[in-house]
């Protein structure tokens, strides 16, 4: 017997009404500015539009770590770019990434302004631009970009797909959610197999792999994603979850994390970044100890 609520694809797709759940209202089809405006531009030689979402996280946690060497090139204003209202739109924002995903950068320490979209082509820019956080050549060189695009290939299957199907879509649909927490699970077992034998992605250095996979698995085994590690049973990962305290627990970590953040605790967020002083010891601290207390409880 078939089932009546079965959906059948037609011979061609059309898009005829909204997708329905949290995004709805900016899910499209189709590339390009809905409305003109332009990006605005600070002080400083790199500009980041973004929000605080894992992908965010990565950029806002790499330019923290290179001031934190002493990098005063990395000093960057993030601006706020409001997905929800389709800022990601606008005709200042598609000049600067077409695809019209945060983040996107604005290299403007030279004589021209050099655009960058994708957060994993951010980080390798601003890693070889200040020569950190990525090995200059060799085995360890291609370890690391390995596990940086194992990354940014991964990532479909933990955000679009578990965290779409388990946390936002309008209805649920186990077939989707079967499918997505397996492979989640299977990702999860072949990080925790990497860091039972490397204290880092790319061996015993703290490099751009790891900069670009904790935002999101390190998030997950800590119970900051999708509220779904109890389903996930992250705790099994014991690997994982000593790599993930050990870069959470770095000041830098601590700080690139609240930036462009707008869930959760308005006190403990930095929705906009221009300068080192626009952080708050008191609002780090409290995030923390949110960040604690939801791992406690997701095991």
């Amino acid at each position: 017997m078939s089932d009546t609520n079965e959906y059948i694809p037609p011979k061609v797709w059309t898009w005829n009404k909204a997708s329905g759940g949290r995004f709805a209202n900016i899910n499209r089809p189709i590339a390009g500015p809905t409305h003109d405006k332009d990006l605005p531009v600070g002080r400083h030689p790199m500009q980041l539009y973004s929000l605080g979402t894992p992908n965010g996280q990565k950029v806002t946690i790499m330019l923290e770590e290179l001031l934190a060497l002493g990098h005063a090139g990395a000093e960057y204003d993030a601006w706020l770019i409001r997905i929800n209202e389709g800022e990601q739109f606008s005709s200042g924002f598609v000049a600067a990434n077409p695809n019209s995903k945060i983040p996107a950068l604005v290299d403007r320490s030279g004589p021209e302004p050099v655009r960058v979209f994708e957060s994993g082509a951010i980080l390798m820019h601003l890693a070889e631009t200040f020569g950190a956080f990525l090995p200059k050549s060799g085995p360890a060189r291609a370890e690391c970009l390995s596990w940086l695009f194992w990354q940014m290939g991964s990532a479909p299957y933990l955000g679009g797909g578990l965290g779409h199907f388990y946390a936002y879509a309008p209805t649920k649909i186990g077939y989707a959610i079967d499918r997505f927490a397996m492979e989640t699970k299977r990702q999860l077992d072949v990080l925790d197999r990497r860091l039972a034998e490397s204290a880092f992605l790319g061996g015993a250095d703290y490099t751009i792999a790891d900069i670009a996979v904790w935002p999101w698995y390190g998030g997950l085994v800590k119970g900051l994603l999708y509220g779904a590690g109890e389903f996930l049973s992250v705790h099994e990962y014991t690997n994982v979850v000593r790599w993930a305290d050990q870069i959470g627990a770095r000041p830098a970590v601590r700080r690139g994390r609240i930036v462009n953040r707008v869930m959760g605790d308005p006190a403990a967020q930095l929705r906009e970044r221009h300068e080192a002083s626009d952080f708050d010891t008191k609002t780090q601290d409290k995030l923390d100890a949110q960040a604690a207390a939801k791992a406690g409880g997701a095991g």
